[in-house]
């Protein structure tokens, strides 16, 4: 009786932190395996310690995630072809798997190795800003970056401390999106809104390269399209006004039509030899007036 209370405690407690998920994909067509990972909650000692191990202090929203269970872990596949091909992915890493994105430097690199820091040699578009968007995180010593998902090799979702001093504790955070071509494109500025997001979003492959100017990969764009139509269209009527998605428009009767000859330029040429043809004419009738007078 104990162990049938726990099983119904625990799934309240599931069914509170996917915000109810589970169960519309379960109803959704194809979809099977539907599995979400039971962590225990996390110890406020081990907060504490991460925050004085990276001299961070973990926002609140985050801080009470993490008291109530140690990361997070949803997957779901569908059935094609009488297979189970797995789609869906939601991760939030535990603490001890919030690690700093920019390691220590070993004693055994070579001193002129490249790193990250060599990015940030562009001072002009780092600094501040364009427009609206806030200012990019750096790689150095100025912002503290701490990885929440590792996006199954597509990117890196980021926890970022900016505008950091060496010795003074960090307290505002952002959540940023590292894709693969090491560009910072920001998601969100609180753990709460990123967290809606990634449900809202089903885990679906490269979700968060919605919010890049070149968006997800066209596989990615048919997953989202058969189990995220809503969201999805909206998405496509947000990025281009007129409805259309950013792709190259090619008109084939334009691109392959035959380019018409031009004529060569001979009207010149043309008047000039019909002018010498005329002179020639006339030289030899006068000619043939003056041999018939003598």
């Amino acid at each position: 009786m104990e162990d049938f209370k726990e099983s119904l405690a625990f799934k309240g407690v599931a069914e509170r932190l996917t915000l109810g998920i589970t169960r519309i994909l379960e109803n959704m067509p194809g979809v099977v395996d539907v599995r979400f990972v039971e962590r225990e909650p996390a110890e406020k000692r081990s907060l504490l310690s991460w925050e004085q191990k990276n001299t961070c202090i973990l926002p609140e929203d985050l801080r009470d995630f993490y008291l109530t269970t140690d990361g997070f872990t949803l997957t779901w596949s569908v059935k094609l072809d009488n297979e189970c091909v797995p789609l869906g992915y939601m991760m939030i890493n535990s603490v001890a798997r919030l690690c700093p994105l920019l390691q220590p430097v070993s004693l055994f690199s070579l001193p002129n190795a490249p790193s990250l820091v060599d990015l940030d040699w562009e001072e002009n578009n780092t600094e501040s800003g364009t427009g609206h968007a806030p200012a990019a995180p750096h790689f150095d010593s100025r912002s503290r970056i701490f990885e929440l998902d590792s996006c199954g090799g597509n990117g890196k979702v980021c926890l970022v401390y900016k505008n950091c001093t060496a010795g003074v504790v960090a307290q505002k955070s952002e959540i940023w999106f590292l894709d693969r071509s090491l560009c910072w494109h920001f998601l969100t500025a609180t753990f709460t809104s990123y967290y809606r997001l990634m449900i809202t979003h089903l885990g679906l492959p490269e979700w968060q390269y919605v919010f890049t100017p070149y968006g997800p990969s066209p596989q990615a764009k048919q997953w989202a399209s058969l189990y995220q139509p809503l969201t999805f269209s909206s998405e496509l009527s947000l990025a281009d006004p007129a409805g259309d998605s950013h792709l190259n428009k090619l008109d084939p009767i334009k691109a392959f039509k035959g380019k018409a000859k031009v004529p060569a330029p001979k009207k010149k040429q043309s008047a000039q030899s019909s002018l010498g043809s005329t002179a020639k004419t006339q030289g030899v009738s006068t000619g043939r007036q003056i041999g018939a007078k003598r």
